[in-house]
């Protein structure tokens, strides 16, 4: 494999895939045309890889232009971007393609239109999930490309599934020792059962403001904040929408919203922090992606031993979750005591140039070219290190000896 450095003689095949069937699909397009424009082309050859939102596969320069027309919920400057990718240049055919979990394969096999000259995408080096949401930052496609044996950006299939599972990734938080939150978990059959039972409950063990969300769902898709508890029922039934789990939390009161990327594998490392100021009374997709005034302050104004719990405990939830790669941890602070509360984790955080995640890298120095880069050689140096992992195993093979009584 070529180490995709200039002068080797070949550039590494990247695979960006991007779309999906979640609900954050128009915003996996936005941050998937961001990054396909940035890699560094010394180094990267991109093959865009889409995946429409029935879950088809398509390729070829068409791929991102087939999903543009689905991006219905973007405003018009993300609608811009998309169109100004060198991605969408080209040949309007999109390839059905698939990715078969065979380790010999190392890339995507074509299933339609096999007499186009645009078909030949060849093997991939790598995989760029853009993927946010169910199906692709779940661990779904991470054990695919696991399958397969196809280095991969981000978090492995464990770290993938705790950090999109908020029930889960809060329990582990809390046997960790970070603080969070007090939360609860919710069924959906529970709660279509008898929902007046379930709505009583959580009444009981919770105060009012709380927050009601789908469990494995991001860009704040289907949350409600709940103040009455006639607004409870409306809430759950919300949420339901989009899962079979859902999590009712306490709100934090008068407390900032602060953000810290984290970098690495085995040895990460914390960026800046950032703030986050919603123009909605709390961070909503709409603050989030359509209304503009939202505001990003990096690097955010707290002092600096805050700053350093925040970075510190950004690390530990990263390890707690085995993540790898890249995560954002989003914060709690009191803007009175300081106190400093995890909120969540993204294994797979917003990535176009003005997101949250690269922003805060650029503050720390880390350009967001240089940044791509660095993910890709992560996930390299983690494929490499899983490689090194017998999987099979003999007793007269024991590297270190083995025999009875071991």
């Amino acid at each position: 494999m070529s180490n995709g450095q200039p002068g080797s003689g070949r550039r590494l095949r990247v695979g960006v895939i991007f779309g999906g069937r979640s609900g954050e699909h128009e915003v996996s397009l936005l941050s998937a045309a961001s990054v396909m424009a940035a890699l560094d082309e010394r180094r990267f050859e991109v093959v865009p890889i889409a995946i429409n939102r029935a879950g088809r596969w398509l390729a070829g320069p068409a791929a991102l232009e087939t999903l543009r027309r689905e991006a219905t919920l973007l405003p018009s400057g993300a609608m811009r971007a998309l169109a100004a990718s060198p991605a969408v240049n080209g040949p309007r055919e999109a390839i059905e393609i698939g990715l078969l979990p065979d380790p010999s394969r190392r890339g995507v096999v074509q299933l339609s239109n096999p007499s186009s000259p645009a078909a030949a995408l060849g093997t991939l080096d790598v995989v760029f999930p853009v993927l946010h949401g169910p199906f692709g930052e779940d661990g779904t496609i991470q054990g695919l490309l696991e399958l397969a044996d196809l280095p991969y950006v981000g978090a492995g299939v464990l770290g993938s599934a705790v950090g999109m599972d908020k029930v889960a990734m809060k329990d582990l938080f809390r046997a960790h020792g970070l603080p969070v939150m007090d939360y609860l978990p919710v069924s959906r059959r529970a709660f279509e059962r008898d929902p007046g039972a379930t709505a009583a409950d959580l009444l009981a063990k919770l105060p009012l403001p709380l927050f009601v969300k789908p469990a494995n769902l991001g860009s704040s898709v289907g949350i409600s904040k709940v103040r009455a508890p006639a607004e409870l029922l409306p809430a759950l039934r919300r949420a339901s929408v989009y899962d079979r789990r859902l999590i009712a939390e306490a709100a934090a009161q008068d407390a900032r919203e602060i953000e810290c990327s984290v970098l690495g594998n085995e040895d990460p490392t914390a960026s800046v922090a950032g703030e986050i100021i919603s123009s909605r009374e709390f961070y909503d997709y709409h603050a989030k992606y359509l209304d503009e005034g939202s505001q990003l302050i990096v690097p955010a104004d707290l002092p600096p031993p805050v700053v350093a719990e925040v970075q510190d405990l950004a690390v530990r939830a990263f390890r707690a979750l085995d993540c790898a790669g890249m995560a954002r941890v989003d914060f709690f602070v009191g803007r009175h005591d300081g106190r400093v509360v995890v909120n969540e984790l993204n294994t797979i955080p917003g990535f176009t140039s003005i997101s949250m995640y690269p922003k805060m890298w650029q503050a720390s120095g880390l350009p967001y070219t240089d940044l791509l880069t660095k993910l890709i050689d992560l996930a390299l140096e983690r494929h490499a290190d899983r490689r090194r992992s017998r999987t099979s195993y003999s007793p007269l093979e024991e590297p270190y000896g083995g025999g009875r009584g071991c």
